[in-house]
């Protein structure tokens, strides 16, 4: 249970995130419609009104139903929204899914909404990056910094679950939404990102989440194998008959040839540990 002394410390958090957002004048909100996302979305129709809009970029890389949940979570907040389509997938480099990928996918997005603002009165961008991405292993940070987007939860000092307290004291119903990155990030570094490998990734995902399964990966490594993350406490209703038949006869229908189940369980950016440790190292030193 909070403490009163928990809500003003909430109380705080959102006014300094409203009087963060009300110094931008007018404002673009990079909005896949997450938790991070929504926050400052909530934020910058609270500081600014009309002078803020939402805008969600789709393409193959957006799971199944995202699209339909950010309209949705834009309505309720009432901000306006836009949708534009962006082309990641012609960027060679983006295909070639190397560890930097991310870096290309967030420069594609940043560009089309440099477009977007030319007709927004030079409004500013604003990303839902939180202050504990910083901490993370994220490509995509240094096309941030390159288009000088806005990361008003950093710029604040947010916490993912100062993000998620927050969300839950405005009453978004997000607040408690699973993390949903691209599904390009599904797939392991040095194996091509294509449209077809991504549709066979979302199905499986669905597949699984309709049987119970909210915090799900499928991995896609070489060879066409799924590699299967749900949390540790979940495995063995995982690994049971009638399920554990269905999902291979599902996922063998979807194109994978080899299924297995990452006995270590759920975890949020695990494809980071086939990242060069020089690398890791670079990011450290930045």
């Amino acid at each position: 249970m909070r403490t009163a002394l928990d809500m003003a410390t909430t109380q705080t958090n959102a006014d300094r995130l409203v009087a963060c957002i009300a110094d931008y004048a007018r404002c673009v909100v990079a909005f896949s419609g997450g938790v991070d996302s929504a926050l400052v979305a909530k934020a910058a129709f609270t500081s600014l009104q009309d002078e803020a809009w939402a805008v969600t970029a789709v393409s193959p890389s957006l799971a199944a139903g995202e699209l339909e949940q950010a309209k949705h979570m834009a309505a309720l907040i009432g901000i306006r929204h836009e949708i534009i389509h962006t082309r990641e997938f012609s960027d060679p480099r983006y295909v070639r899914n190397e560890h930097d990928r991310c870096y290309f996918c967030k420069s594609e997005l940043y560009n089309q909404l440099e477009l977007l603002c030319e007709r927004y009165q030079d409004a500013m961008i604003a990303n839902g990056t939180n202050a504990d991405d910083m901490q993370d292993y994220r490509p995509g940070l240094k096309a941030a910094v390159e288009h000088r987007i806005r990361s008003p939860l950093v710029e604040c000092g947010l916490t993912k679950r100062e993000v998620r307290e927050l969300a839950a004291f405005w009453d978004l119903p997000v607040w408690n939404k699973p993390a949903m990155p691209c599904l390009s990030s599904r797939v392991a570094y040095g194996e091509e990102v294509t449209p077809d490998r991504l549709r066979r990734i979302d199905a499986a995902e669905q597949f699984l989440r309709r049987n119970g399964f909210a915090n799900v990966r499928v991995r896609y490594h070489r060879g066409d194998l799924a590699r299967l993350e749900v949390p540790v406490t979940q495995l063995v209703r995982l690994t049971t008959d009638p399920l554990r038949n269905e999902l291979v006869s599902h996922l063998r229908q979807l194109g994978f040839r080899f299924i297995t189940i990452d006995v270590e369980g759920f975890r949020s950016g695990s494809l980071n540990t086939m990242v060069p440790l020089e690398v890791l190292q670079m990011k450290g030193e930045r």
